[in-house]
């Protein structure tokens, strides 16, 4: 089957594959599609940002020491002591824990769920994405953009290290005329820029080359190590 011919098939093995649930033989066979083709790794690499962003919501609560305690005492209350099994009352005990565990962790299963839903809610409005890979097809950076807000979002996904004396630098090639700068990129992970709506359509493919400390102006000087081109979001 062509994934390329149906898209919306190709959202939902994304989004099963960033979520965890495809597994198995389905897994590898996904994995390498993606590895061939920007079309498949982009939507993937879209839904991970996508539940990634979910954590970032949760706050991080430490159980408290009576809580360690009560699993201590009740782990106690049920070992065999000179070989006779445990009493009626502890096995009530540790059955009735079990079960308020269980009833705690259904709970905040559907607070999660809740989370998730407003998290994807508050999502941008992510028209465009673009997956910028080098000669190896190995993926480095991750673009994303918000028609709506006129923004370009770049998240660095591989371990690129640039050199402290040169810096990476953001290219659109249109099909006609030469290369237009779009920014340099600092060394933060995630970087935000201004895009007008009008402009998108004339921006087919990405590229990134390495250049001297602070950019070039005009075209590229240094080589492109990245490039992708930027597909409609599924």
């Amino acid at each position: 089957m062509n994934l390329n011919r149906h898209p919306e098939l190709v959202d939902r093995l994304a989004a099963s594959y960033a979520l965890g649930t495809l597994r198995g033989g389905a897994r590898r066979r996904f994995e390498q599609l993606a590895r061939q083709d920007a079309s498949i790794r982009a939507p993937a690499l879209l839904w991970q940002e996508r539940f990634a962003a979910m954590t970032e919501l949760q706050r991080a609560d430490m159980p408290s020491a009576n809580v360690w305690k009560r699993i201590q005492n009740e782990i106690e209350a049920t070992r065999p002591t000179r070989g006779v099994a445990a009493s009626e009352p502890a096995r009530q005990g540790i059955a009735s824990w079990w079960r308020g565990a269980a009833l705690a962790g259904a709970f905040a299963t559907v607070a999660a769920v809740g989370v998730s839903v407003s998290v994807l809610r508050a999502q941008p409005e992510v028209s465009y994405v673009a997956v910028l890979s080098d000669d190896k097809a190995t993926a480095s950076l991750l673009v994303t953009v918000d028609p709506k807000h006129n923004t370009m979002t770049i998240k660095r996904v591989g371990g690129y290290q640039v050199a402290a004396d040169k810096s990476l630098q953001l290219w659109a090639l249109p099909e006609a005329g030469g290369p237009r700068s779009l920014a340099v990129l600092g060394t933060d992970g995630v970087a935000r820029i201004s895009t007008a709506q009008s402009s998108i359509r004339q921006m087919p493919v990405l590229a990134v080359s390495l250049e001297p400390k602070g950019g070039v102006q005009g075209a590229p000087t240094g080589p492109v190590l990245f490039k992708g081109a930027l597909l409609q979001a599924p």
